[in-house]
């Protein structure tokens, strides 16, 4: 399985429902257009980093940024000798797929949740979104609370469903 082409089909699917980009998203400061920058932005200065070609950084609505964006990283995200390749990252050795999958795509999961949030329609995490979160911040560790990742874990009822929990681990209310 591909968890980061996964979610970038449920992030795309959430886009393309969104219909007020100015709207605030629960990302503080951030409108739901700058929820779509965000996603954009990372994961092109990431792929940079590797000699790939992306192009000029896409222009338009912010649907229209991101499809264009992810019509050039889906052939990437889907190619098995580029996900192979190793690079020194942050946490020690790891390759280019395995960054994609539990960075990116936990990112396009949380920030899905965000867009639809700003909606008014937050997405519900599918299982294996929970399970993915919960091993990727195993691998945070402390620093899932620097400056800019997440905001500091909201307390929540002990008896709290799974998402709910998870949100609240990153500085979201549910």
């Amino acid at each position: 399985m591909n968890f980061y082409l996964d979610a970038a089909d449920r992030f795309t699917a959430t886009v393309d429902a969104t219909t007020d980009w100015s709207a605030p998203s629960p990302c503080e400061g951030w409108s739901a257009a700058e929820v779509v920058d965000h996603v954009v932005d990372t994961e092109r200065d990431f792929l940079s980093r590797y000699d790939l070609d992306l192009g000029d950084r896409p222009t338009g609505t912010p649907a229209e940024v991101w499809a264009r964006h992810l019509a050039v990283v889906r052939p990437l995200a889907a190619d098995d000798d580029l996900r192979a390749r190793e690079f020194d990252g942050f946490f020690g050795r790891t390759t280019i797929g395995a960054t994609l999958d539990d960075f990116y795509g936990f990112d396009l999961v949380v920030h899905g949740w965000d867009l639809g949030s700003a909606s008014g329609r937050p997405t519900t995490f599918t299982d294996a979104d929970m399970d993915a979160l919960e091993q990727a911040f195993v691998g945070f560790g402390d620093h899932a609370y620097d400056d800019g990742v997440f905001r500091q874990a909201l307390d929540v009822p002990e008896d709290a469903d799974r998402q709910t929990k998870l949100l609240a681990r990153m500085g979201r209310r549910a």
